[in-house]
Formats: structure tokens, C-alpha cells, sequence
């Protein structure tokens, strides 16, 4: 059985916290190192937390894998400058720390509608990164795609999105109208479709959301 060491950053978020959860349940993964801000709240004899300064990010140790699910809105950053900040030039640090440790895999929350040429600030950020990620010389790639995330913000003491709320209410009623790629989904099964795919994928692969549901 083949053990593996794995690199995450933003474990704190809603897709970061179950995809650690998964990491520290999967007896392959040997050994989880942890990047953030402040420290996950869950402890575990394989967890070795780091807080860190994304824009001066010290030398990680060797892995087999990373995982980025460092995220924000720019209400919560404050301003596109703060929210570009974490979205993409924190990630882009994170991977290139991670490709130096010997990283060869590496697993992404994106968003639907991620694309470098639209108009929409928040999604143009999403594709910048996705294509800049491409650039990098990684065996194996895997971009999730989630539509509205569907989660208990308040235990990770993030404010409750209202339209988040409307949108799941929506789905409840509507949601044979509504396409899988834009159905709410659950943070937990775009975790458990990253933690499937990332170990085993070779090149570059996208994960809509319809088929993480």
C-alpha cells in the first residue's frame, strides 16, 4: 500500500475542513501538513499545523500531494485587491512552495463559471488561476467546479450567506428544473470527489459540478 503525504491550505473552509477530514481518515495518507492563517480546531496525531504568512511562505516539506481550497468573497476581504490576495495569489504561492517540495499532484477548489476573460470580477479570478496552475509541470491536476456551496458556515464562524439560503430553498422546490451544474451542492461531496480523483489522476482534469453530486 502506498503512503502518501499531503499538503493543504485553508483547511478552515467549508471544502477544506471535510477534505481534511478525509485526509486524516484515509489509512494511505501517513502524514497531513496544514497551512493557514490560524490552525485547524481539529487535532489529529497525523496533523502537523502550520501557521503561516502566504505572501512569505517558508520551505514545506516533501509531499506526494497538495490541496487548495483557499477562498473568500470580496465582502468578507474588503476590497477585489484583499480578495485576489487569498483567491489567487495565495494558492499560486502554495502550489509553486508545494511543486519545490516535490509535489507531483495537486487537487483545486475552483467555482462554475471560472474563466479568465469574463467580465465577472470574482469568476475572472477563478480562471486566472486555473490557467496559471495549467502552466505548471504537475503530473496530475484535478479542478473542482462547484456551483453553490452548500454548508454549516455558522460552526466555522463565517457569516451566512442570504443568497445561499434562497438558492438552496429555490433547489428544494425547483431543482428538477435547474441543470446539475448549477444545482446547490454539498462541501462534503465536492471533498469527496477531490480525494478520490486527485491520488490517481494523470494530466489535467475538471470536475463540473453536475458530476460531484
Amino acid at each position: 500500500m502506498v503512503k502518501r503525504t499531503v499538503i493543504i491550505a485553508g483547511a478552515t473552509g467549508m471544502v477544506g475542513k471535510e477534505i481534511l477530514a478525509g485526509l486524516l481518515a484515509d489509512d494511505t495518507v501517513v502524514e497531513v501538513h496544514s497551512l493557514g492563517r490560524r490552525p485547524p480546531t481539529m487535532q489529529h496525531p497525523k496533523l502537523k499545523a502550520h501557521v503561516v504568512n502566504f505572501a512569505s511562505l517558508p520551505v514545506l516539506p516533501q509531499a506526494d500531494e497538495v490541496y487548495l481550497a483557499l477562498g473568500t468573497t470580496i465582502k468578507v476581504a474588503g476590497s477585489q485587491q484583499a480578495f485576489r490576495a487569498i483567491d489567487y495569489d495565495a494558492n499560486l504561492a502554495v502550489a509553486r512552495a508545494a511543486q519545490a517540495a516535490g509535489v507531483k499532484k495537486l487537487g483545486l477548489v475552483s467555482a462554475m463559471g471560472a474563466d479568465a476573460s469574463s467580465r465577472v470580477f470574482y469568476n475572472r479570478i477563478k480562471g486566472e488561476l486555473e490557467d496559471a496552475l495549467g502552466k505548471m509541470p504537475f503530473a496530475g491536476m484535478v479542478i473542482a467546479r462547484p456551483s453553490l456551496l452548500v454548508g454549516d458556515r455558522e460552526v466555522l464562524g463565517q457569516p451566512v450567506r442570504r443568497g445561499e439560503k434562497l438558492g438552496f430553498a429555490i433547489s428544494k422546490v425547483l431543482g428538477f428544473l435547474i441543470p446539475a451544474n448549477y444545482q446547490p451542492i454539498a462541501a462534503a461531496a465536492v471533498a469527496k470527489a477531490l480525494l478520490s480523483a486527485v491520488p490517481r489522476a494523470q494530466g489535467n482534469t475538471i470536475l463540473l459540478s453536475g458530476d460531484m453530486h
